[in-house]
């Protein structure tokens, strides 16, 4: 019997590792490959072919968005699904609009991995249950988040200056100079009519893109 083929995009060697086992324990489907790029990952799935890619949205120099619109604009049926840390809705949302089918978070149970994995194969969208009820909540809310009008590398560093990292520290995670993390910032707080840092933080955490950690009484 045929076996499902995946393409398995993580910049950890380890975590690719741990989740290689747990695919490949699934019948009827194999890791036939792996990249840590979206460069490489898209070099890989001309090479390969592979049935579905799991993609993570962190990524050093390209981020996973632009990983997922350069398959889909090779090839249009391509079968993409993040699997990534990012629980924000708005994260979702781009991922959807580059050409994703399915989108896990990785606070997920590993069944739902697998699940969403199935539906996605089937060329059905999935997404995890966390991710969902805030879909549902979002919509039912009817408002529209600001953060729509970012672009996604800009929706990600926003995100990684929310969470506290410094300018360095965030140019060092994304392989980009520091420059061009100022520059991103100064973009998104145009866009945004916004003017500090700590501003940046609210707006990330009442949009969903980090969780609010204050102690509660």
């Amino acid at each position: 019997m045929r076996r499902t083929s995946i393409l398995l995009v993580d910049d950890h060697p380890v975590v690719r590792a741990g989740y290689r086992k747990l695919l490949e324990r699934q019948p009827g489907y194999r890791v036939v490959a792996e990249a840590e790029s979206a460069n490489e990952a898209y070099r890989v799935y001309r090479q390969m072919a592979p049935d579905i890619v799991i993609m993570d949205l962190s990524l050093p120099g390209a981020s996973g968005l632009e990983g997922i619109r350069q398959i889909r604009a090779y090839d249009r049926e391509a079968r993409i699904l993040v699997f990534t840390m990012h629980q924000g809705v708005p994260f979702a949302h781009k991922a959807f609009e580059a050409g994703a089918v399915g989108y896990v978070t990785k606070s997920s149970p590993p069944n739902e991995l697998i699940k969403a994995m199935e539906s996605v194969c089937r060329g059905v969208q999935a997404v995890s249950e966390d991710l969902a009820r805030e879909i549902a909540t979002a919509h039912l809310s009817g408002r529209r988040s600001p953060i729509d009008d970012l672009g996604p590398r800009e929706v990600e560093v926003l995100g990684l200056i929310a969470s506290g990292m410094t300018t360095d520290g965030i140019a060092k995670e994304l392989s980009l100079s520091p420059k061009t993390i100022q520059n991103y910032s100064s973009s998104i707080k145009a866009k945004l009519n916004i003017q500090s840092d700590a501003d940046l933080i609210w707006l990330a955490i009442s949009n969903g893109l980090i969780e609010n950690k204050s102690p509660t009484m």
